[in-house]
């Protein structure tokens, strides 16, 4: 029997820093054949990406150490040990024989250059052809990832771009060299559901077509039911079960992977409580992890959203909105044409309620959200909130208001100042709005806030380096509500966070809803979460209004096209 393209046995990887060592992994065993999709599933932390990086060498060592194990791949019919490579054979396998997919494309693309040059550049680097036969490969790749107008973003720069086009550009970095071995690592996270599928199946047939091994990792459940051949779960550095995608889904085995397959919004009524790990597991004293039994006898929070039959007072009235920024200038730097972010868009929202808001990325939902918050100006269009004019107020009148609405932002990181306390950042709003003056009632009233949202009080003189993505979407929740608003924009707020973490998150949400008593415009590209949250939801195609009306009626019985398109690439409707 041929050897498997990767053989990992028995790798384990500890992290030493300042004297204390973290166990990052412990004796992972896993291999990957050509022509084989391996999904590596579990949450933030599971090990799923250090496994990834130690295929490809590139954890830095130290604080990085291997305790054992080897990392066996095979190229051109030799087999060699990752961990015994010289640097410069290294070099040659990176890229051209194992090419990865980062998560993170803002901070993987270089913002100096253009995206089309650093894709040319890596074709130039492992194959031996002209830099115009690199460009027109290169142009290729763009239209085979689904970019539009693949010319004009070969000389456009990644600021130009929205995330998912950029994911896109790193998708076609990597497949440049038709790789033996392609690592995705959370590479459709980002991604509105429309190009998710469409990624998922350009994996899948240049896979096929190059007898491709692939191994893909994700936090998302639903999208390895789209994608998988085989699966391994990990938790807490450890492989806690593997199994071929259909078994693994019809009769999972360990009380981890039923949380996991559990907690899916999709899989829940709106407004009902979601399980989390916690509800399926425990861990004793010795670390051993212990199954809970009874676990659906979870008691239905269902009063916490409910659909509005007779709508309350206005909150806010939008009237013909627009917002257009400049496609293209003069040389004097006159507007010549323009981008319709937001076009003539009108709706009410009502005390009480959450509006979803949904669509595609670079539809006009962020813009549209930040237009309202007067975050970013607005070409033309009325904004009343509670009866007053936003467009209109001056900044005196606009900082009184601003304490009544709040902006809960995608990316809760670069939200957070790195260089203050998350315990002063929650305080700062207090105090510029003069709410609380005294700095010991500040802290005890942060205190307070923290515990809402599931973190302690002691987390107070924490920075956010210090926190897990959840927690610091937390940290970002109880800033947002220190000043107790009216009004709460929440911008794709659980849509980077592992499926258990975006299930506390989004009970949090309902739970402090129901407190709080806030209004809120939910904005995801994600329909399944924003069906399970939403009161009504409103679909937005290019800049425009494509469907309004409750939840359950848009989702289950959408009247547009486009709805219906979205509905349907929702990964894992099915299992």
């Amino acid at each position: 029997m041929a050897n498997p393209l990767l053989d990992i046995r028995n790798l384990s990887v500890d992290f030493v820093t300042e004297g204390h060592t973290t166990n990052a992994l412990q004796n992972i065993t896993i291999s990957v054949n050509r022509g084989e999709i391996l999904a590596i599933v579990g949450e933030s932390g599971s090990g799923k990406s250090v496994t990834s990086l130690s295929i490809l060498q590139l954890l830095p060592s130290p604080p990085a150490i291997y305790r054992s194990g080897e990392i066996l791949l095979t190229v051109d019919a030799e087999t060699v040990d990752m961990l015994k490579t010289p640097v410069e054979a290294l070099s040659s396998i990176r890229g051209n024989q194992v090419a990865m997919i980062f998560q993170e494309p803002m901070t993987s693309l270089n913002p100096v250059f253009t995206c089309g040059f650093q894709v040319l550049e890596a074709i130039r680097l492992h194959k031996k052809i002209s830099d115009s036969e690199a460009k027109s490969r290169t142009i290729a790749l763009f239209e085979k990832v689904k970019l539009p107008d693949p010319s004009g973003i070969f000389d456009r720069y990644p600021h130009q771009l929205s995330g998912g086009q950029k994911q896109r550009v790193m998708i076609a970095m990597a497949m440049s060299c038709e790789p033996s071995l392609l690592i995705c690592d959370e590479p459709t996270t980002a991604l509105d559901v429309t190009v998710q599928k469409n990624i998922l199946q350009l994996i899948r047939e240049l896979q096929i077509q190059n007898n491709m091994g692939v191994i893909f990792i994700t936090h998302d459940l639903s999208v390895v039911s789209e994608i998988a051949d085989r699966v391994a779960v990990m938790y807490k550095g450890k492989i806690v079960e593997q199994a071929v995608a259909k078994t693994l889904f019809s009769s999972p085995q360990h009380p981890y992977t039923k949380a996991l397959l559990a907690c899916r919004p999709l899989l829940h009524a709106k407004g009902e409580r979601l399980p989390v790990v916690s509800d399926f597991m425990e861990i004793d004293e010795d670390g051993k992890i212990i199954e809970k039994s009874g676990v659906r006898s979870l008691e239905s929070g269902v009063e916490n959203i409910t659909e509005i039959q007779t709508p309350n007072s206005r909150l806010l009235t939008v009237e013909n909105l627009k917002v257009y920024f400049p496609a293209t200038k003069t040389f004097l730097g006159k507007p010549l044409t323009y981008t319709k972010a937001v076009d003539d868009i009108s709706f009410d929202l009502y005390e009480g309620e959450t509006l979803g808001l949904v669509g595609e990325s670079g539809c006009g939902k962020s813009t549209l959200g930040r237009a309202i918050l007067r975050l970013i100006d607005v070409t033309e269009g009325t904004v009343h909130y509670k009866g007053s004019d936003l467009l209109a107020a001056n900044n005196s009148q606009l900082k009184a208001l601003r304490k009544d609405m709040q902006i809960i932002f995608q990316d809760p990181y670069s939200s957070l100042n790195p260089r203050i306390t998350i315990g002063d950042a929650i305080a700062e709003p207090l105090q510029v709005h003069g709410l609380i003056n005294k700095a010991q009632q500040r802290k005890e009233k942060v205190y307070e806030l923290l515990e809402k949202v599931g973190l302690k009080a002691d987390h107070y003189n924490r920075y956010p380096h210090e926190f897990s993505g959840g927690q610091r979407q937390r940290i970002v929740i109880a800033r947002a509500l220190a000043l107790q608003p009216s009004f709460v924009i929440c911008d794709e707020s659980v849509s980077a966070l592992d499926v258990s973490v975006q299930a506390q998150v989004l009970n949090l949400l309902n739970d402090l809803k129901k407190e709080f008593g806030f209004t809120a415009i939910f904005i995801s590209h994600d329909l399944s979460v924003v069906r399970y949250i939403s009161d009504r939801i409103m679909v937005m195609n290019k800049g425009k209004i494509e469907e309004i009306g409750p939840a359950d009626r848009v989702y289950h019985h959408p009247q547009s096209a486009y709805t219906q398109k979205l509905i349907a690439s929702i990964p894992g409707a099915v299992v």
